[in-house]
């Protein structure tokens, strides 16, 4: 089995509500969808979600790369050789990790396919059964993001995420508000994007905001301040999350060896798909350190193969993968039943993509193989 073809869709899902995080408001979301035929007449798909704010990649960037160096040098490789794919990707242009998980995913749901199996089936074997679903509230007004709380509560959902990183004294009464809304039993995660910039002020935000009984907190300093967050880790009383530091083995290496944080947001978009994410899950169980498989707002395709490592994986403890939820449209059918979610036995990534929709969506698009190297 070989890849005979790489089809390349840029593609815009429209948001139901305008996500905001500390860097950025996104009023619908830019995504690349590959779709990848081997010799055997298998199709795989593949999602790219690029962020410019944390891996320096824009949508536009991943289409070109992956349209003139990955797709390109993928044609003819046997799918199945993860390793030797990710070497080659690796050899050929330096981090890219969007670019190169999309094609990840698509060789993963191709072999899954192949061997007739779902993909956490062979990656690790299913460990767990269900996992509860988070609600994100993006940055709004107390009141707002209190009334949105309140009411996915009711929809089923059991725990809140909070995007906050504008201002101490807001986002203080951002929590308090979703708090009081909420009531004590209701996890609540305060995610900061890097919006609180150093150590000095985490540490007088998580002390103003002690009585609100939070989780956790979630990459308060900036993403490179390692030593940042080894003094926040050691000053609060809360476990802390590590996200936008944490993108590939080094990353982790070094996070490890310092102990700079309880836990770890995994995301294929930032560390290169399935396969490199299972590495960042076993380094991060060999120390100790409490994972979650998150997301930056895919479609059905990319959270899809997101659950299949978080499925599989002991040391995940949570999930973020909520992107279809937020869409008014989507290209796959992956199956929510709030408040978990469950995957199925079918194989390779589990769903199925309408091309109705995906071409619907789409604003261009290339092939690559079959010498087919012009635009559509």
């Amino acid at each position: 089995m070989n890849i005979q073809k790489i089809e390349i869709f840029s593609v815009r899902f429209p948001l139901k509500v305008p996500f905001i995080v500390s860097y950025h408001r996104y009023d619908d979301m830019p995504s690349v969808i590959v779709k990848m035929t081997t010799s055997c007449g298998l199709i795989g798909y593949g999602e790219a979600v690029a962020d410019e704010h944390v891996t320096g990649e824009s949508a536009e960037s991943t289409v070109s790369v992956l349209r003139h160096l990955l797709a390109p040098l993928l044609i003819g490789k046997n799918p199945m050789h993860l390793e030797y794919i990710h070497d080659e990707m690796d050899r050929a242009i330096r981090g890219v990790p969007a670019a190169k998980a999309a094609l990840d995913i698509a060789c993963h749901d191709v072999i899954g396919k192949k061997l007739d199996q779902p993909i956490y089936e062979w990656i690790g074997g299913r460990y767990h059964e269900s996992f509860p679903v988070t609600h994100v509230l993006s940055i709004g007004e107390p009141s707002h993001m209190a009334q949105e709380a309140l009411e996915q509560m009711k929809r089923g959902y059991t725990a809140v995420k909070m995007k906050v990183g504008v201002d101490v004294q807001t986002d203080v009464a951002r929590v308090k508000a979703v708090r009081e809304a909420v009531g004590n039993d209701v996890p609540i995660r305060v995610d900061v994007n890097q919006g609180w910039v150093n150590a000095a002020n985490t540490v007088q935000a998580m002390r103003l905001l002690e009585p609100y009984g939070i989780d956790w907190v979630e990459q308060p300093v900036k993403a490179d301040d390692f030593e940042g967050m080894f003094e926040v880790k050691q000053k609060i009383s809360v476990p802390l999350m590590i996200d936008e530091g944490l993108k590939d083995v080094h990353d982790m290496r070094r996070l490890t060896m310092m102990q700079a944080a309880h836990k770890a947001n995994i995301k294929l978009m930032k560390c290169g798909g399935i396969y490199p994410a299972k590495k960042l899950v076993h380094m991060a169980e060999m120390s100790g350190i409490e994972c979650q498989i998150g997301s930056m707002v895919e479609s059905s395709i990319a959270s899809s193969a997101g659950f299949h490592v978080a499925f599989s994986s002991k040391i995940v403890k949570t999930v973020e993968l909520t992107g279809p939820l937020r869409f008014g449209k989507d290209v796959g059918n992956l199956s929510y039943d709030l408040p978990i979610i469950s995957l199925n036995n079918r194989p390779g990534l589990g769903i199925d993509v309408d091309e109705d929709v995906l071409r619907d969506l789409t604003t261009d698009s290339y092939v690559i193989g079959e010498d087919s190297h012009v635009a559509r």
